[in-house]
Formats: C-alpha cells, structure tokens, sequence
C-alpha cells in the first residue's frame, strides 16, 4: 500500500487493528499529568466542553457508583453515556451509550481521526500519549460528535489530580472513598492519597463523598471550602439504615437534605453495596436539586434495583458455585470477607487468587486467609502479575500467624487453576476467583463464553 492509499483509508482498517494499537500502549506504561490531554482537546477542537459529566474518583466503589448512576439514568429516559476502566472482557466496553458498547464503525472511523493528533503530541516535548489517554480522548469524541448524551458517568482510572479524565469540568464530583491502592504512585499516606483524589474537586461543582477516615474527610473537607463547591458528606449531608439484606437483595433507607426514601432496592451483594447506593442516591439528589432533571419514582427505583455490575460479588456459575470478585486491595478484601461471612452460606470455601505485584498483598491475605479451606495461587495473561509462588509464601505465612493448616497450591498457568478450583468444589461448596481484575477478565470470559478476554486498563 502507498502513502497516498493508506493517508485515504486512514491508519487502521477495522476496528480489531485500532484496538491493537491502543492497548498495545499499555506497554509504556502510565505517566500522570494533563498536557497531552490538553494538547488533544485543543487540536480536537475541546469536546469536552459539549458535554455534562458525573465524575467519579475513589479506591473502590467507582464500577458500582457508576452502574447506580448509569441505569437510573437511562431508566429515567435520560441518554447516558458511561466511561469505566478497566473493562472486563472486551475494549469496546469501557465506553458505552446507554448500557450499549461502541459500535466498532464509530472506534474505526474516531481512531482514525485521533491518530494524525496523537502522531503530532509524540513529536512534542511531552511525548506520546498513553492507552489510557488514548482511550479518554476516544471516549470523548464518541459522546461528543456520535451519541450526544444528556449526561456523561465519567470514571477517573488512577486517582484524580493528575488523572486524564480530570481534563473535564463536571456539574457533581463524587469521591467513593480513600483507601490503599496504587500508592507507589498516589503517596503512601490516606492523606496523599486523598489530596490525589480531592483533584477532581472544582470550583463552585458540588461534591458527594462517602470518605470516613478523619484525615481524609479533612482533606476533601478543606479543598471543598477552598474552591467554594458545597459538599455532601455521608454521616453528615445524607446517610442511611440498611432495611433488608438477603442475597440477591438488599434495601436501605436513604435520607438526605431534600427528601428522605423509605425504601430503595438494589440487587448488588455486599454490605457495601448499600454504601455506594446511598452515595449514587445522593448524586442524584444533587441533580434532581441543582438542574431539575425529572426522576420519576417507578423508573427511579427500578433503576436502582436492576443496576448490575460484573466481577463483583458476580455468581457466575451454580455446578460448583462460582463467585468471582475483583478484591485487588485491603479494602476491597475486607468487604469481600465481609460478605461471604454474611451473605453466603456454604461447606467449605476454596479460594483462587492472583494479584498485580505493586498492590498490598499482605493486606488482603489478612482478610481473607482466616476463611478459606484450600488456596490456589496463580497468575493472570498480563505483561505485569504477582510471581505465584511468592503470593504463596505470603499466604503459608499469613496462615501460620493464624495458626491454620490449610492446603497452598501453586499454578500459574489459570487455566489449570481453575481446573483444580472447580474439582475442589463440592456442591455444598463455595469457590470464590479473586484478587487482580486481570484474572476476573480472565476467568469471567472462560466461564461465561469459553473464550479468552482481550482486557486490559
């Protein structure tokens, strides 16, 4: 092909090429800060500024937050366009019009509008823009010159200041919480970290947050008094009573300073749960209240109700019992122990588990050692994992803290592991697939579709 030919058909010619190439940048790996992004919007002509966003930082809640936000929505008759990271099985999910992934003619033909400008940034002094840069500014195009969505649940992918969404200017911010995730590059505080976070947090926007540890709540509190954006604080703003809590259902009461709701149900598992509706509810409020956007209660709750979200605290598969959930850091273990004390009743517990090497492992096998009944350590399909005999080490010497005999294997091959896995199970069993969302990619894919996930950040 000459340069004539392919300058006419564009850089890529189906859309399983333009993915190629935007994950094949993971690569070169992540470097925070907003120039490039803003060296996009202004070569693409700022789409950003056509669109209203829900943005939504935080350590973990951020899926479920915006699953909340999204179906009500959209059962609303709203048109939502819906931005998550990282996707479970393939690219085209992180970026979605009213629950429905991007078509490939439009990822083919943005890609291709996109590429020329990226090829521009590399030649600058601020070097090429990452996958996940890449994949914000996609995004915007996609709502901005496709889909023209009502409202844009915007997730931020690592922190918040420096984070490439932040390049927007939402109409509500929402911080889920803090916790200890990616602190090798966020700061190896709860207060840093928080600062990272409390970036998303713009002058005059309102705030939601359901932060509980003092020295984050002072963080979020001080940035919000010093940008003037009036804060919605859990505990003191709004709060809420857990009602009803089965699997399969939960309920809680919901009070906030507009109004207060009896009863609003949601079918996502977990204690929780409960929370990051509560924290959904709120943003909503904020909507309802600042912008008079109508959210009639028969689809309001119903939105509510059927909102789902997958890897996470998902039943994947009933002969054995599979549960997967996507526990990557302390905080997340703790509220997978959480429920599997309190919400699922079994024999014996068998536990699979991979994990990205830069997150708090010792953590996480302070949570969830305690319950298992066998162990099988293993390793994702991903350029960066945990080595599999070194996780388990740290789980024979977490066991032995405990003082429980409890079996560790060791396979790194997955496939083989959850082959193990599943002959562990009895029927009266629980097998639980956890730890990095890599090996939930992985595994939800086989077990779904028995095909592999094309995942990634």
């Amino acid at each position: 092909m000459n340069e004539a030919t392919e300058t006419a058909l564009g850089a890529f010619r189906t859309a399983d090429e333009a993915v190629e190439w935007i994950t094949g940048r993971m690569k070169f790996g992540i470097r925070p800060g907003l120039k490039r992004m803003e060296l996009f919007m202004e070569k693409l002509g700022f789409p950003q500024r056509r669109l209203k966003f829900i943005h939504v930082a935080g350590t973990n809640g951020k899926g479920s937050t915006c699953a909340f936000l999204t179906r009500t929505l959209t059962a609303c008759g709203y048109d939502v366009g819906t931005f998550t990271s990282p996707y479970i099985e393939r690219y085209q999910n992180r970026i979605q019009y009213n629950g429905q992934d991007i078509d490939d003619e439009s990822l083919l033909r943005l890609t291709n509008l996109l590429k020329p400008v990226f090829d521009e940034i590399a030649e600058t002094e601020w070097g090429a823009p990452t996958m996940f840069e890449v994949s914000t500014t996609l995004a915007l195009l996609y709502f901005a010159k496709v889909t023209f969505p009502d409202f844009v649940v915007w997730e931020t992918g690592l922190g918040g200041r420096l984070d490439s969404t932040n390049i927007v200017t939402p109409i509500v911010s929402v911080i889920t919480n803090v916790g200890h995730d990616h602190m090798e590059i966020l700061g190896d505080t709860l207060t840093a970290v928080a600062e990272e976070k409390a970036g998303i947090i713009k002058s005059g926007v309102p705030i939601v947050s359901a932060v509980e540890q003092p020295e984050a709540i002072e963080v979020i509190r001080n940035v919000s008094a010093a940008r003037k954006s009036t804060l919605y604080l859990m505990n003191e703003q709004f709060r809420y009573e857990a009602a009803r809590s089965e699997l399969d259902r939960q309920t809680l009461r919901f009070t906030g300073p507009f109004r207060t709701l009896d009863q609003v149900d949601i079918t996502l598992n977990g204690g929780h749960q409960l929370k990051n509706a509560a924290v959904a509810l709120m943003t909503l409020e904020v909507l309802r209240q600042y912008y008079a956007i109508v959210l009639d209660d028969e689809p309001f709750l119903e939105g509510m109700r059927t909102a789902s979200w997958p890897g996470r605290l998902e039943m994947v598969k009933h002969s054995p019992r599979m549960l997967l959930d996507g526990a990557h850091n302390p905080e997340g273990a703790e509220t997978l122990a959480e429920a599997l004390r309190t919400v699922y009743r079994y024999g014996k517990l068998h536990m699979m588990i991979a994990m990205m090497p830069t997150k708090q492992h010792d953590g996480v096998m302070r949570e969830l050692m305690p319950l298992v009944d066998s162990l099988i350590v293993t390793e994702p399909d991903f350029f960066k994992k945990a080595e599999a005999e070194s996780l388990a080490e740290l789980a024979r010497e977490t066991l032995r803290g405990l003082n429980r005999q409890v079996p560790v294997t060791v396979e790194p091959d997955w496939r083989k592991a959850l082959k193990q896995l599943e002959e562990k199970t009895g029927e009266d069993d629980l097998a639980v697939v956890t730890g990095t969302l890599y090996l939930i990619s992985d595994v939800r894919s086989w077990v779904l579709y028995g095909k592999d996930s094309d995942k990634g950040w």
